[in-house]
């Protein structure tokens, strides 16, 4: 077993999230990762290696290889840049290859980012994208993400009674917590009435059960935590840090109300940080729709298998509740730039372990991410400590 050295966030840096306008994917990737660099106060010198979440710039704006063409527009010199993908989990992916390579002593500092350009392509090409992480036979069928989700909504609801209202009551969480987040896409609360009343989607989701796609992208510097010290006063330690795969179709999985990948992620990082879900003060999960949340945080150990819905409904994943889920609003608010989902849903939660976020879980000292990609394919699961 390699010894590992113990790894910490230095600095964070994001873009709002939604149309963005004019902004290129180069462009905001190198405004989140400017920012980061600059809250480390790292030296460009400094930095070893740039690894970058991206699912689909080949086919959404035309350009592939992108990660050098960052780096370079960065001004990192000739070290390793590498593109990451994972379909949605892709910067959850390039988050754990740079935490790795800090923690196995290949690096002493590491820059991180995830970045997506989605609002400038046209509806073709966004379909075709999407369809890209899906199963071929499944995606070729006419099953989109949406239809996937709606299959696991429908099961979970016959197996442990999981209610319409249930769901909607996560998209009305999710949008009130999204009101002070100035990176969120979407800022209006929402009643029970505007999310039942939506457009259906696929049945028994509608519009308000389901993430928009976004532009976007979040960075954050890795650093030794030996000496983290020297650049920050506020370092957040990485404690765990897992990733998994799973099957990648619905005909063959083996269960439809559960993501194995994310139980496995899970246990991984929960066994690193030498601590269990109950020890967790605030998560940000992967919400692409409302049924994902209730499903993930079953997986991830905050409530027993069908319990997920209920608890939503009692108050506990609130703000102030047992288990804070998605303050920031979560990808129903913010919005789903696919490739930088991963470093944004970190961004958020090393803002609140920092204690500056803008919709403040109380105390919190300990705090989960959580990366899901395609149909389940992968994740990704992140755990943090203030220090």
């Amino acid at each position: 077993m390699v010894n590992m050295r113990s790894v910490s966030v230095i600095g964070i840096g994001s873009t709002n999230f939604g149309r963005l306008e004019g902004w290129s994917l180069v462009d905001m990737a190198c405004e989140a990762a400017n920012e980061a660099i600059a809250d480390a106060g790292v030296p460009r010198e400094k930095i070893q290696a740039f690894y970058l979440g991206n699912f689909g710039s080949g086919i959404l704006v035309g350009q592939e290889t992108i990660a050098p063409k960052i780096g370079y527009q960065l001004g990192l010199g000739t070290i390793p840049a590498t593109k990451v993908e994972g379909a949605c989990a892709s910067a959850g992916i390039a988050l754990r290859h740079g935490f790795l390579l800090v923690a196995t002593g290949l690096a002493d500092i590491v820059l991180v980012a995830g970045a997506e350009k989605m609002t400038s392509a046209t509806t073709a090409q966004s379909t075709a994208a999407l369809a890209a992480a899906a199963e071929e036979l499944e995606y070729k069928a006419g099953l989109t993400f949406a239809g996937a989700f709606g299959i696991w909504s429908h099961r979970h609801m016959h197996e442990f009674g999981t209610t319409r209202k249930q769901l909607a009551l996560v998209s009305i969480k999710n949008k009130k917590n999204g009101i002070p987040n100035p990176r969120a896409q979407f800022r209006k609360k929402m009643t029970l009435d505007d999310v039942l009343e939506s457009r259906m989607i696929a049945d028994p989701l509608r519009l308000y059960d389901c993430c928009p796609i976004s532009d976007g992208a979040a960075s954050l510097v890795l650093c030794t935590t030996e000496m983290a010290g020297e650049y920050c006063d506020k370092p957040v330690e990485i404690m765990g840090s897992g990733h998994a795969t799973a099957c990648s179709n619905i005909y063959e999985a083996e269960s439809l109300v559960q993501f194995r990948a994310t139980v496995e992620a899970a246990r991984q990082a929960y066994d690193m940080a030498g601590l269990k879900p109950s020890d967790i003060d605030v998560v940000e999960l992967h919400d692409c729709f409302t049924m994902a949340e209730i499903i993930d945080s079953e997986d991830l150990g905050f409530f027993e298998k069908g319990q997920g819905g209920p608890a939503v409904e009692e108050g506990l994943t609130q703000v102030r509740g047992k288990i804070p889920i998605n303050p920031s609003g979560g990808l129903l608010s913010k919005g789903h730039p696919v490739g930088a989902t991963g470093c944004g849903q970190a961004y958020e939660v090393i803002k609140q372990l920092r204690g500056d976020h803008e919709n403040q879980v109380s105390g919190a000292e300990i705090g989960l991410a959580h990366n899901l990609g395609a149909t389940g394919a992968v994740s990704t699961v992140h755990v943090f400590r203030r220090r």
